[in-house]
């Protein structure tokens, strides 16, 4: 059989020159954010898919639930397998109001094979403060499944992690202080490019300065008095304005999935590449004269082969853009499976201008 590498996949971003992003897609009000929220609850209704007897946890839960309905039941007499002990997820957003309603995410923690067709009962979420924001429930939409019959086993996508639209009701709401009198906006990448170019263009959207750079992360803007009053439809107009991004130069390598990203902006100096692929062939054959009275093994015949192509001297000529790379690269037979180490070579020889960076 072939040793084969695997395979890799590229994508190329090439900024378009005039692509234009939104100031709200780039950053974040310092003071609005999402909270995260958990709780610890069971899914019932499984088709015998639950955890399994042995799951204690599990077992003890539902025997503290039936007791607190007026039910006493031992724990040694109750049966789990329809039942599944998860943890329940959401992200309470900001300014969300006590009725209103919000996803959340179930996974199992116990040996429940699939948490298809289930219900989730009443699960308070808190918050790490250890306050109560949230109460959801309902049935579970999962998108897998998980079928076993008679020795034969099935499995889709990922069963024991559902969904519940909406599942969650908001039964308290977190308190927001903004100031109106100026917005703060902290973006996401810290590009002094973009900040600059942002705090340009909403200087230019007023006519007059508002907007100033007081960290390479951070723009302050000052809300006028005349704007005061309509304090959200001013936030809202700022958010919205457009500028051109400036992109990182910047090569993300995920070496266990073979994906690599490139950005529009990653220069490459003159360089010499040397390249050739190394097969290792191993090949299994059987003496079927000695198949029968072989006790040793030696029935089984092994071939070990090295095939090594013979590596070619190219010159790489100072690229302007990105795609000069990869057309460069291709031109000496180079398959995505071995890019990583060439660049990863290139950056080490000093010829690549751009951050690498390995996940």
């Amino acid at each position: 059989m072939k040793r084969l590498l695997p395979v890799l996949i590229f994508f190329l971003f090439v900024q378009n020159a005039h692509s234009l992003v939104k100031i709200r897609d780039i950053s974040n009000v310092e003071g609005l954010r999402d909270n995260q929220l958990l709780g610890y609850g069971l899914v019932v209704g499984l088709n015998g898919t639950g955890d399994k007897s042995g799951t204690a946890f599990t077992t003890q839960s539902l025997v503290n639930m039936m007791e607190r309905m007026g039910v006493s039941v031992s724990k040694n007499e109750i049966k789990i397998k329809n039942v599944a002990a998860v943890m329940v997820t959401a992200k309470l957003p900001p300014f969300g109001r006590s009725g209103s309603k919000m996803d959340v995410v179930v996974s199992s923690v116990g040996d429940s094979k699939s948490l298809e067709g289930g219900t989730l009962l009443m699960t308070p979420l808190s918050a790490a403060n250890g306050m109560v924001y949230a109460v959801a429930q309902g049935p579970i939409s999962v998108g897998g499944m998980n079928v076993a019959e008679s020795g034969a086993k099935t499995v889709k996508n990922h069963p024991t992690v559902g969904m519940i639209p909406n599942g969650a009701i908001i039964e308290q709401e977190v308190q927001y202080q903004l100031n109106n009198k100026n917005i703060v906006l902290n973006f996401k990448d810290n590009n002094l490019s973009n900040i600059v170019k942002a705090e340009s263009a909403i200087n230019g959207m007023m006519g007059y300065k508002v907007a100033n750079i007081t960290s390479p992360s951070t723009l302050v803007i000052s809300v006028p008095e005349g704007e005061q009053g309509s304090f959200y439809s001013f936030m809202d107009r700022v958010l919205n304005t457009e500028i051109e991004p400036s992109n990182l130069a910047r090569i993300v390598i995920d070496e266990r999935t073979g994906t690599i990203v490139m950005g529009a902006d990653v220069r490459v100096n003159t360089v010499a590449v040397s390249h050739g692929n190394l097969t290792i062939t191993v090949k299994s054959t059987v003496d079927l004269s000695r198949e029968k009275d072989a006790t040793d093994g030696k029935a089984v015949k092994t071939d070990v082969g090295v095939d090594e192509e013979k590596g070619q001297l190219m010159v790489i000529p100072e690229a302007l853009k990105i795609s000069d790379l990869v057309k460069a690269l291709n031109s000496i037979g180079v398959t995505p499976r071995d890019m990583i180490s060439i660049l990863q070579a290139i950056k080490s020889a000093g010829a690549l201008h751009g951050e690498l960076s390995l996940m």
